[in-house]
């Protein structure tokens, strides 16, 4: 069965104001899908209508409405991301003997959601709930070179979104750009040093049915224990357990 336009803009209409940290206007909209601005329109209208979106009128602009919270809450009710990728997780730790997680794009940034230690490794700064710049992170990273390169130009418009931690990373969206394309040559992304130093990570995006990464599965490591050779031998294992969750997620 083909896919149905219509349904497939929608979508892209609620993915790219999910990833917005404020109410967006409809020209927005139409140029960063690359949408007709009487579609856009009418897509708004309709999901408006339906309470996935709300018209800031004062504003001329458009948010998130309350019935994706309600969409969302029912997900969680069923079966969470957390819980699905539990156990794969924490096999990929006792088969890497390194500390793994999971972490899931919040505009700009990425939030983790979970973190499976190693024995005997120590503690890092991917604790649950923390939130790190995504652009800096392999995590953030492998997710944003799979999604559309429109969205992500809307993410990174400014200059002054390019933060850095270590005065390490992408200083402009040329930059960030051909960071991109390395990652979905190679397959996996990776950073060194860019957010804790001396440690390293790759990481493997995890896609939903319709293929838009909803996730990335990383493991972090000392960087002088891993060489080029073995670095590539752990990214080919989280590319494994990232194909699992998506396969649970009913990504083929």
């Amino acid at each position: 069965m083909g896919v149905v336009p219509a349904a497939a803009q929608a979508l892209a209409v609620l993915q790219y104001l999910g990833t917005q940290a404020q109410p967006t206007a409809a020209a927005a909209i139409s140029r960063d899908l690359d949408l007709p601005r009487s579609t856009t329109y009418h897509l708004l209208d309709t999901l408006v209508r339906a309470g996935f979106v709300v018209h800031v009128a004062e504003e001329r602009r458009y948010a998130l409405g309350v019935a994706v919270y309600e969409l969302a809450s029912g997900y969680g009710r069923q079966t969470s991301l957390q819980r699905l990728a539990r156990m794969p997780l924490a096999a990929l730790v006792d088969s890497v003997g390194q500390n793994a997680h999971l972490a899931i794009m919040h505009g700009r940034d990425v939030i983790y959601v979970i973190e499976e230690r190693a024995i005997g490794r120590p503690p890092l700064i991917t604790d649950v709930g923390v939130r790190l710049p995504a652009h800096l992170t392999a995590s953030g990273r492998a997710m944003l070179a799979q999604m559309p390169p429109a969205q992500v130009r809307a993410l990174y418009s400014e200059p002054g979104h390019f933060v850095l931690r270590n005065d390490l990373g992408p200083r402009s969206f040329t930059a960030l750009r051909q960071l991109l394309v390395e990652t979905r040559r190679q397959g996996f992304a990776s950073e060194d040093g860019e957010v804790t130093p001396d440690f390293a990570s790759v990481a493997v995006a995890v896609s939903d049915r319709t293929g838009y990464p909803v996730a990335a599965v990383a493991v972090t490591f000392p960087s002088a224990e891993v060489d080029g050779g073995e670095r590539k031998h752990l990214a080919a294992r989280v590319a494994k357990t990232a194909a699992e969750l998506s396969r649970r997620l009913g990504h083929s």
